[in-house]
């Protein structure tokens, strides 16, 4: 890639820190990091020197009247202008074609198992970036509209644990739970991070209870990457780890198979986008069809099976068409 369009992704890559509220008055050297690492995928400093930052900076003051500004008292950089950002600037040709390289370069990594959570992500952006020829063409939200979602809690987490991952380094962090509302720290072997339904989460081996547990980046306060490394074997595959999963979660115990009709207007809906990879056709009827699915009980299942209302019926195992039962029953209790 040519220098200028390295300049053109790393203004941007500065940009986002210096917008980055959970972050504020990055320093040289964090502009420095977070720039080797999105684009080389290290912050060792061997890509990336402090005068490239320098000169960054001083391009993006006088080519784009970046309001930037030094804090004395904090110590690290922030714009003047809170809304000020490089992204409404309109794109040169160049600027494009080194978005266009960036998002191919993403696409062959899409399905590279430590990336594969982020998949969904990187197809947006490929198809944000390949729409039009300016991505931030205004006229093009005229005719393609894009799910936007609220800002997620805990996403500044998301880079620091990426590393850990890689390196294998013990991470410390305070955890506090929705169902206690207690805080506890934690000291934990980060092993993957995958997003569902807009949340982060962070699978990783608890050191203490020596097991794999699920953490909510929404709920993590304190992190903190520690300089210990875990080198033993730890039993983890997220193939297998989710493969009898309904979102987010997983645990030691059988799949099971569940039955359930369908009429068919959902049965459209779910072949199209099957519930689960196990789905199969049972039956076509007239008015229904039946499937099946084998996977976890759990209460993300629940609430999928459930948001398609008097359109599905579960049918087997008993136990759970019974907890389904009463569910229906409190909640007709609540509307009558």
């Amino acid at each position: 890639m040519s220098q200028i369009k390295n300049a053109q992704l790393r203004y941007r890559i500065i940009d986002r820190c210096l917008r980055n509220k959970y972050k504020p008055f990055p320093t040289k050297e964090n502009l420095r990091q977070a720039c080797e690492e999105a684009l080389y995928g290290e912050g060792i400093g061997a890509n990336i020197c402090d005068s490239t930052i320098e000169k960054d900076l001083f391009a993006m003051r006088m080519d784009h009247d970046a309001p930037i500004k030094y804090s004395k008292k904090e110590k690290g950089y922030f714009y003047e202008d809170k809304s000020y950002s490089i992204d409404n600037i309109p794109l040169s040709e160049d600027d494009i074609e080194a978005i266009k390289f960036a998002t191919q370069t993403l696409m062959q990594f899409k399905d590279v198992s430590m990336f594969k959570q982020f998949g969904f992500a990187i197809d947006k952006i490929f198809d944000r970036v390949h729409i039009a020829q300016n991505p931030t063409e205004a006229s093009v939200e005229n005719y393609v509209q894009f799910e936007t979602v609220p800002e997620t809690i805990g996403t500044e987490f998301l880079a620091p644990l990426l590393t850990a991952i890689k390196e294998k380094q013990i991470t410390k962090f305070d955890y506090t739970s929705f169902t206690t509302e207690k805080t506890k720290q934690r000291k934990v072997l980060p092993l993957l991070l995958k997003e569902y339904r807009n949340r982060w989460y962070l699978i990783c081996y608890s050191l203490n209870k020596q097991k794999v547990i699920t953490f909510g980046l929404d709920r993590i306060s304190n992190l903190m990457v520690t300089e210990e490394y875990y080198y033993n074997e730890i039993k983890f595959n997220p193939d297998l780890y989710f493969k009898h999963s309904i979102g987010i979660t997983s645990f030691d115990e059988k799949p099971k198979k569940i039955i359930f009709k369908i009429d068919k207007i959902g049965a459209k809906y779910i072949e199209t986008q099957p519930i689960h990879s196990s789905q199969k056709l049972v039956k076509s009827g007239k008015k229904r069809n039946t499937y099946q699915i084998k996977v976890l009980l759990s209460e993300e299942l629940k609430r999928l099976l459930l948001s398609y209302g008097n359109q599905l019926e579960v049918i087997e195992p008993k136990e759970f068409r019974e907890q389904l039962k009463i569910e229906i029953t409190e909640l007709a209790e609540i509307y009558s």
